[in-house]
């Protein structure tokens, strides 16, 4: 499957929490530059989806058109307001990884703007 495959795939698919609970669509695929891995996903919760929270992709489980991720609605509402501009920082991305308990600095090989979004 090519990543391209793979990006429309997820942005088909309905987020879920790690009891099934609905928490929105998938709305946009950012990808680390490094392996060309899906890596954050970005959800469109709320009235219209208007706000898409960062949720990382570790640790999730897909089936068919959904993906459950270990991350309950509040937590994933919860999440640092992140612009869905294309590109996250390292700091944007180190926030990330410290808000959802991931680890606190991201790794070495990964500097500056790094993930792409298609």
């Amino acid at each position: 499957m090519t990543v391209h495959t793979e990006i429309r795939n997820l942005l088909e698919c309905h987020v879920v929490g790690p009891d099934g609970e609905p928490i929105g669509e998938v709305g946009q695929v950012y990808l680390n530059e490094r392996t060309e891995e899906p890596e954050w996903v970005t959800v469109r919760t709320g009235f219209l989806g208007m706000r898409q929270p960062f949720v990382p992709l570790a640790g999730s489980r897909r089936t068919g058109h959904e993906i459950q991720v270990p991350f309950d609605r509040q937590t994933i509402r919860g999440a640092p307001h992140i612009d869905v501009d294309g590109r996250l920082t390292a700091a944007e991305e180190m926030e990330l990884y410290r808000y959802y308990g991931m680890g606190l600095s991201v790794p070495e090989q990964r500097t500056g703007g790094h993930d792409t979004t298609l």
